[in-house]
């Protein structure tokens, strides 16, 4: 079966550009005119209008802090709370209990790593935390 016209022309038309990139790119990337990138790049800071600055204070920083607060809690919560540690553990028994060994070691891996990310939820919690207190005072008290 034959393409109609246009579909011929926009597959020579791709395979010219894929043939152009080909024969492109390794004489890009010969240029040694440019300096070697550094090993490690250095973190230039980050400026904020005021503007910006009040957003990130004033939005985004508390919608963060809520969001870590609320994902630890449900992770700590009872069996009862879905998507908890606890419910993850007692749904992984009732399916071994059921003889569901597969389905039982699935929810137990989930639940091992859902456990491991309350260090990581600590751990932004506290940069958040350091970040607010660092740079959203209010106006006046610097």
């Amino acid at each position: 079966m034959r393409g109609t016209t246009w579909t011929r022309r926009l597959a020579m038309a791709g395979g010219g550009v894929a043939a152009g990139l080909l024969v492109v790119t390794p004489l890009a990337s010969a240029d040694t005119s440019a300096p070697p990138a550094p090993s490690s790049p250095a973190v230039a800071p980050i400026t904020l209008s005021p503007e910006e600055s009040q957003q990130v204070c004033g939005e985004w920083v508390p919608k963060l802090q809520k969001r870590a607060q609320s994902l630890t809690e449900r992770i700590n919560g009872g069996a009862e709370v879905a998507g908890s540690v606890a419910n993850l553990k007692a749904r992984s028994a009732d399916q071994r209990a059921k003889g569901h060994t597969a389905a039982a070691d699935r929810l137990q891996k989930r639940a091992d790593k859902r456990q491991s990310r309350i260090s990581q939820l600590a751990d932004a919690k506290k940069k958040l935390d350091d970040f607010a207190a660092a740079h959203c005072n209010p106006a006046g008290t610097k």
